[in-house]
């Protein structure tokens, strides 16, 4: 799998300085999560599933998750667990080259289940979401049931736990509640993938949905979630996870009351599509995920949760490292490399300072990120690459 690759004429081959490279499902950990992007949720009780995803993976979605928890009924649950595994067959003889596939479960004995009816086709799945996850037998229950399914089958599987519970939502309980959980998952670390935060049960704990004008980081109480969150389990010094960013869940704007919140010129001044594009993403309230987006990785987050592929393209559009990034990553780990100790380097933009020791695992990160979804060249920016992802569709 490698990112941008459905576009089709080469059609990408001029936004990059370095193009993205493959990844795969036994790739490591650490890349293979980065490489989630934008992770698209799906009802298992789909009857077409295995078409969908063939289509989003066409598209340049390069993960979903089949759920069989909130996104279905209660009386849709056996049926869902039967559709499944058939639709999931579909795509291990149809598309067995991807995408990232994961199944979130509503308990452990749904994993087993699903593994036993998949067979030799279980090949075809990455990992399972385990949502409301807490450090408690319900928890363990769940990692214990993907290792075993791994173990079982000799292939890497790895779990995602989504943290959404009220416990975590409550300030009182919320630290000793993530404490408690990063324990659990240390001692399992082999199998987590990624964490993932739920804001939408996270709101509902307080009669909450944030509007399509505003992100999850303008919700106070979700903030405070999201940054304890973040402070608990993302830290780079080699004991964090990569969490992934809070879900979007327009995929049409409404009556506006606040100014679209993105900038005219960068679209003015790239071609005379510029105009339709951004009013495209107006209307459909893709600039309120567009700032969530920068948002969440200005504060540590990686990829998000969606549910429309459309929002597929302005999460990759977003992850592609800029030439200035990459410039400045390089320097910082090249002087690291050279042993010299540190110190303050100019920017080759020379628009900033790079200091070495504090800068590096910013570095080390963007540098990871971009062997996922590549360098832009330089003067290539994100709207070339919504342009370019994104204008075929109006087209269409």
């Amino acid at each position: 799998m490698r990112y941008f690759s459905h576009l089709v004429g080469g059609a990408a081959d001029p936004l990059f300085h370095r193009p993205p490279t493959d990844f795969a499902r036994d790739s490591p950990p650490e890349r293979l999560a980065l490489a989630l992007g934008a992770t698209l949720y799906s009802p298992a009780i789909r009857p077409q599933l295995a078409s969908d995803i063939a289509r989003c993976h066409a598209e340049g979605v390069m993960s979903m998750v089949c759920c069989l928890e909130d996104a279905i009924r209660d009386d849709e649950v056996e049926a869902a667990e039967i559709n499944l595994p058939r639709q999931l067959r579909q795509v291990a003889q149809q598309r067995p080259d991807g995408p990232l596939l994961f199944v979130r479960v509503r308990h452990p004995d749904q994993i087993y289940r699903l593994a036993e009816r998949l067979g030799d086709d279980l090949g075809v799945l990455s990992g399972f979401v385990l949502p409301k996850f807490r450090a408690d037998e319900s928890g363990l229950a769940g990692l214990r049931a993907v290792r075993d399914i791994a173990d079982a089958s000799g292939r890497p599987l790895y779990a995602m736990p989504v943290l959404e519970t009220p416990e975590i939502a409550h300030a009182e309980t919320r630290q000793g509640t993530l404490l408690a959980i990063r324990h659990l998952l240390d001692l399992n670390r082999d199998l987590i993938l990624a964490v993932r935060v739920g804001a939408t049960d996270l709101s509902s704990v307080y009669g909450l949905r944030r509007p399509a004008e505003l992100t999850a980081w303008d919700i106070g109480v979700v903030a405070s979630v999201l940054t304890d969150i973040i402070n608990v389990m993302a830290r780079r010094d080699g004991t964090g996870y990569l969490v992934t960013g809070p879900v979007w869940e327009y995929f049409a704007g409404g009556e506006r009351v606040l100014k679209p919140q993105l900038r005219v010129t960068p679209f003015e001044d790239h071609d005379a599509s510029g105009r339709l594009l951004r009013r495209h993403l107006v209307r459909e309230a893709l600039d309120g995920l567009i700032r969530e987006l920068l948002l969440d990785r200005s504060n540590g987050l990686n990829g998000k949760t969606v549910i429309h592929p459309s929002h597929a393209a302005a999460v990759h559009a977003l992850s592609v490292v800029s030439h200035e990034e990459y410039s400045d990553a390089v320097a910082i780990c090249d002087d690291s490399a050279g042993g010299l100790g540190g110190g303050v380097l100019r920017s080759l933009y020379g628009n900033k300072m790079n200091e070495v020791k504090p800068h590096r695992p910013w570095a080390e990160q963007t540098l990871l990120r971009a062997s996922v979804f590549g360098v832009a060249a330089e003067g290539v920016g994100f709207v070339d690459f919504l342009d370019a992802t994104v204008s075929p569709e109006l087209a269409a």
